[in-house]
């Protein structure tokens, strides 16, 4: 169903934009009308048809067609929103009739422009971003600690060895003391992933590097993803807390959306908080969820990732209706939640005005 459900939407975007399209007076000859259908086709098939490539082990093809069809995912959104915008506005050409057919042509103009944009902005290294949290019960001789977030990597078939090598090499020049691999390290073939076991072992902090899974820990396997995680030498924390140093307590649960997904519908946040000692306390979660629950149960710091803060300016608007914690720093009954936008990218190497980030905090005591 899930199959069934996304490549609806996907095939109902390419009927939207084509016939949007199709109409404009520069496009109306058949010869035009010809090449709009065979590109619509070859664009409409490309990404399904690189992940075939890729199962019958056909990678050398697969890779470039998979970069051009999550390329064409993001520049077909923002065709569809601007070309959606112009329908609103005009009614649907019942307004402005004349200048309507215009108005088509310049939003895909624009639509184009913002998908270069976006391109060159998700291709661009992440940027780091600082926060400052007074963590409750932490003892004084923890302040000042700092703790790095990477989240959202998507290692795989466009994020790979040299993009993940630079990022270890960045994050141990932080000399943080701890570093945090907030899940979905990667994406969904764990056979591109593994190799870069040596890679991911470079991965170094004083007090440890801990790691919660994310929903595409579980679709790629999670008794799999679980064990990469570990031999690279991560502490995972899955529904359960663990001290990093003491008066520093790291709390961790398996992803809540793909626990939903999975219908595994019990209560984590609270198991994971359960039962710990006295200090102060951060709770690992991939989905920005349930962070009334972690509040409730004295955590001070929640660590999320998963949205990407929208990834691509104005899919944020939507996304914002299943996570209203979308991206940066919030206030839940006196506790801290900061959602990391990502420090890969997910589909498309594209973001529009959403830079990919690595996230620095120095912790307080309370």
């Amino acid at each position: 169903m899930f199959v069934i459900t996304v490549m609806g939407v996907w095939t109902l975007l390419h009927a939207y934009v084509l016939w949007r399209v199709w109409r404009l007076p520069a496009l109306g000859t058949p010869a035009a009308h010809r090449v709009l259908v065979m590109t619509a086709v070859f664009l409409w098939l490309s990404y399904p048809l690189s992940r075939f490539l890729y199962h019958w082990h056909l990678s050398t093809v697969a890779r470039p067609l998979e970069f051009v069809g999550t390329a064409w995912m993001g520049t077909l959104f923002l065709l569809f929103a601007a070309l959606l915008v112009v329908d609103v506005v005009t009614a649907g050409g019942l307004l402005l009739p004349k200048l309507a057919p215009a108005m088509r042509g310049w939003s895909l103009v624009v639509a184009a422009l913002l998908s270069a944009t976006g391109l060159v902005q998700g291709l661009r290294d992440p940027v780091v971003r600082d926060y400052e949290v007074r963590l409750q019960d932490l003892p004084a001789e923890r302040d000042g600690t700092v703790l790095v977030e990477i989240s959202d990597i998507h290692l795989g078939t466009l994020i790979g060895e040299r993009w993940m090598a630079r990022l270890v090499e960045r994050v141990n020049a932080m000399k943080a003391d701890l570093v945090v691999v907030d899940g979905d390290l990667v994406d969904g073939n764990l056979g591109e992933v593994e190799p870069l076991l040596p890679v991911l072992k470079g991965l170094r902090a004083p007090l440890g590097v801990w790691a919660v899974t994310g929903n595409h820990e579980w679709y790629a396997g999670i008794d799999r993803s679980v064990r990469l995680l570990e031999e690279a030498g991560y502490t995972v924390l899955r529904d359960r807390w663990a001290e990093a140093a003491p008066g520093l307590v790291l709390a961790g649960v398996d992803d809540l959306t793909a626990r939903r997904q999975f219908g595994l519908l019990d209560h984590p946040v609270e198991k994971a908080l359960a039962g710990r000692p006295t200090g102060g306390t951060v709770l690992l979660s991939h989905s920005p969820l349930r962070a009334d629950a972690a509040a409730a149960s004295g955590a001070g710091l929640m660590l999320s990732g998963h949205t990407h803060d929208g990834q691509i300016w104005p899919f944020g608007y939507l996304v914002r209706f299943v996570y209203p914690l979308l991206g940066g720093r919030y206030e839940v009954s006196g506790m801290s939640v900061i959602v990391c936008r990502g420090t890969g990218t997910w589909g498309p190497r594209m973001r529009l005005w959403l830079p990919s980030e690595i996230v620095r905090i120095t912790l307080r005591a309370g």
